[in-house]
């Protein structure tokens, strides 16, 4: 079972922090699951279609769309960070 996390901004226009995700056997990277993801939930597809530069993170680590997913991974997504 995935864990899905939503950080900041992402957290606020989806009115949720987490949630769990069987991972579908036809899903082996971030990107894959991005596009399910999107098909199942109407307010993901509007929050990752207006702001493309979402970054992912998998057990704690910033990965790219083809990163391999398995199992049990922590899946957190977060706007990109701005400094100062």
């Amino acid at each position: 079972m995935l864990k899905i996390i939503y950080f900041a901004s992402l957290r606020e226009q989806l009115g949720a922090e987490q949630h769990e995700f069987s991972l579908p056997k036809t899903v082996t990277n971030v990107g894959e699951l991005v596009e399910v993801l999107k098909e199942q939930n109407p307010d993901l597809k509007d929050v990752f279609d207006s702001a493309p530069k979402i970054l992912v993170a998998v057990n704690q680590v910033v990965v790219s769309k083809d990163f391999k997913l398995t199992e049990n991974d922590e899946i957190a997504f977060f706007p990109p960070m701005t400094g100062g």
